[in-house]
């Protein structure tokens, strides 16, 4: 179940020729694709792109007609090796993740596929997480473009120029024999536009057609001698190829302007926030008018020598807008104008930030300056350019909102796990805790701060492992469901056994790809028409060879502190396992509260859980928030004015999960926390009881408030 539907909005994609599509960057780029003749898709769910995979779980009806085969990968890895159906077939084919970890993932198999070549158009669509809104660390796809030799779109984000660019990358792919890469970054993806449709169209060739007649050819396989051809092949053929098709087709864009003497060359993908900082200098207009002209690179590789000398002949200087290090275009344009004696002066990030997301306010700045010592005249009149928000008014803004870090969410089953485990390390000590990406990675900030490394996908076990057999205290890893099924149970588990390892995994198991969007994998339990689920966790790692295994439920926490303190203390040597379940309460959320609702509706008798703390019996210690960190933990005054100390208070968000209140179980911490049902159209039963309660409370409530005035007096 991931976290957002898109059955509705999929019915777009039968649009035919001259109609036209209104929505958003994802559902275009799936048009394109079937306008395109696309024969097979796959990729590995992950921000900015998870929801293209969503779209195109959600078509799979569309696509069976269309007799386009698609499935969801168990890594980017496998969705890379997909494209080799391409080699030597007239196959068109796309694949997607995020980069560039889904890229280093699939590195193996994508510079294998770009030695060989490809005979159909393969398209490889990446989610380039970069700048503020990343969730990871702060690299560029360009360098692996260079380093293997494979052509990078980074189309503008505008839908007609993203369907041209995905039509167009399977032209240029099958034109050079090269796999195409095409950068989407997270505005790219969730831009709303319209543009005109054509036919969607079934693939010409069909993997049914490769299987009748199977064709190889020994110079695609990547070994020697025919890697040395390949790689000659690459300079000699497939990279004048792609110049050609870049060129002949107008891939990139040319916009003059009335400042002929300068001039602006920007990755594609940033053109519409350098056209907003040049509206905000006054060098261009709403409708994208500018007074500065601009060269715009929705292919950044390879580059055309010829536009560079066309755009950059006849200026004194030309500004590169390229976001992130090293500058790679602005090296190329250098030695490309030098060699053809053009004498422009290439500014770049002499004015602009070396590193960080090209944000308008950035762009204004640099481009502001780049602009005041080329051509002042645009400027005359005009306040200099400066900061949208000063530096005191951040401060002033800082102080008055509070940091917000990422952090596990309402009724997380994540959360009493990684609270037991806090509790145990006041018990036995500070352990070394290997982490791991996905949901669980949050536990490595407050209020929970433990964690001392995060190496990747499913590699939270293989992290620990040259801590796995020196005898001592024992290691902690941590891995989720899906890191577990992408690469945890070779890398980690299996690793762990033939290593004869010593340490501890502790596998979450939540029922999805939490992380994601909540997307199934193997171990998921809700059925699926499409895909086998309830692969469970346990078989596969009894499967190769760990002994000591254990099950939890994460909610339980005496039973889950139980299960940690005999692993770390068992006399028993190996690997040990403990796989905690508990289902993402977003997906259960999205999955009961519309049968709630409706059975709610409907007049049925419905009991909702909700949990509470009493002020007067709340000592305001604040262990149970410092333990939980639920966001539906909060403070408020304390009634009683003798204290002056905030108490706990539950606020609407509560789920009623109930972790608050096994906190402060297992912690030994204070009877405050109370449980509540809230009944919604109660039966005749409910009322007299209700009535019963109120009653019998109220008389202890009075005789409570006369033993008080009493003493007071």
């Amino acid at each position: 179940m991931a976290e957002r539907s898109f059955a509705k909005e999929v019915e777009s994609l039968r649009l035919g020729e001259g109609e036209e599509f209104h929505g958003e960057g994802i559902l275009a780029v799936t048009k394109a694709l079937l306008q395109s003749g696309v024969a097979y898709v796959g990729g590995y769910q992950g921000a900015p792109i998870s929801h293209l995979m969503d779209v195109l779980a959600d078509a799979e009806g569309i696509l069976n007609e269309l007799g386009v085969h698609f499935e969801s990968s168990a890594s980017e890895a496998t969705a890379a090796a997909m494209l080799s159906a391409s080699i030597n077939y007239p196959l068109r084919g796309a694949v997607t993740w995020k980069s560039t970890v889904g890229t280093n993932v699939a590195s193996d198999a994508l510079a294998n596929l770009a030695s060989s070549g490809v005979k159909g158009g393969a398209l490889i669509i990446l989610g380039e997480d970069y700048g503020e809104g990343a969730s990871i660390m702060q690299e560029r796809t360009h360098a692996f473009a260079m380093k293997s030799q494979m052509w990078l779109l980074d189309p503008r984000p505008h839908l007609p120029t993203i369907v041209r660019a995905v039509e167009q990358a399977f032209e240029l792919s099958e034109a050079s024999n090269t796999p195409v890469m095409l950068m989407l970054r997270i505005r790219a993806c969730h831009v709303y536009g319209h543009f005109k449709t054509r036919d969607n169209r079934r693939p010409s060739f069909s993997a049914a057609d490769a299987l009748a007649a199977p064709a190889r050819d020994y110079s695609r396989i990547i070994l020697p001698p025919s890697t040395y051809a390949q790689e000659r092949e690459k300079i000699e053929i497939r990279l004048p190829a792609a110049q050609r098709f870049v060129a002949e087709r107008g891939l990139n864009e040319i916009i003059d302007a009335e400042a002929g003497d300068i001039g602006i060359v920007m990755q594609g993908g940033l053109f519409n926030n350098t056209l907003r900082a040049l509206e905000l200098l006054d060098c261009a207009d709403t409708f994208g008018t500018s007074r500065v002209p601009l060269y715009l690179l929705n292919v950044t590789y390879p580059l055309v020598p010829e536009e560079w000398v066309r755009f950059c002949s006849g200026k004194r200087a030309v500004l590169i807008v390229e976001e992130g290090q090293p500058e790679f275009i602005e090296q190329s344009a250098n030695q490309i104008l030098r060699q053809n004696d053009v004498g422009a002066c290439i500014v770049g990030k002499a004015v602009l930030p070396m590193f960080g997301e090209y944000s308008v306010d950035a762009l204004r700045l640099g481009v502001g300056r780049f602009i005041e010592q080329w051509a002042p005249q645009l400027r005359a009149g005009n306040a200099p350019a400066r900061a949208a928000v000063s530096a005191v008014s951040a401060a002033k803004l800082a102080a008055l909102v509070p940091p917000r870090p990422s952090g596990l969410c309402t009724g997380c089953p994540e959360r009493p796990f990684f609270a037991a485990m806090k509790i145990l390390q006041k018990e036995v000590g500070a352990l070394h805790i290997s982490a791991d990406i996905g949901c669980h990675s949050f536990a490595t900030l407050p209020p929970f701060n433990m964690g001392n490394s995060i190496m990747g996908y499913g590699l939270g076990a293989a992290g620990a492992s040259a801590f796995g057999t020196d005898g001592g205290k024992r290691a902690v890893s941590i891995m989720g469901d899906g890191g577990f099924w992408h690469n945890g149970l070779t890398s980690g588990i299996g690793n762990a056994v033939f290593n004869k390892h010593d340490d501890l995994t502790v596998i979450i198991d939540n029922g999805y790809s939490a992380a994601t969007g909540g997307q199934d994998i193997p171990s998921s339990r809700a059925p699926d028409p499409h895909r086998q689920g309830n692969n469970t966790i346990i078989d596969a790692v009894k499967g190769v060879g760990v002994k000591w295994v254990r099950r939890t439920h994460t909610y339980d926490m005496r039973g889950t502190l139980k299960l940690l303190r005999e692993a770390l203390k068992t006399p028993v040597r190996g690997p040990k396992v403990i796989v905690a379940d508990g289902e993402c309460q977003l997906n259960r959320q999205r999955r009961e509260r519309p049968l709630m609702r409706k059975a709610i509706a409907g007049g049925e008798r419905v009991v909702r859980e909700r949990f509470g703390v009493d002020p007067d019996t709340c000592t305001g210690d604040h262990s149970c928030i410092r333990l939980s960190g639920c966001p539906s933990l909060t403070v408020k005054d304390n009634p009683d004015p003798l204290r002056s100390d905030p108490v706990v208070h539950v606020d609407n968000s509560c789920v009623g999960c109930g972790v608050c209140g096994e906190v402060a179980d297992a912690a030994v911490l204070c009877p405050s926390f109370y449980r509540a049902e809230l009944v919604y159209n109660p039966s005749a039963w409910d009322r007299l009881m209700a009535r019963i309660r109120a009653a019998v409370i109220g008389t202890l409530q009075r005789r409570s408030e006369r033993n008080r005035l009493r003493y007071a007096l």
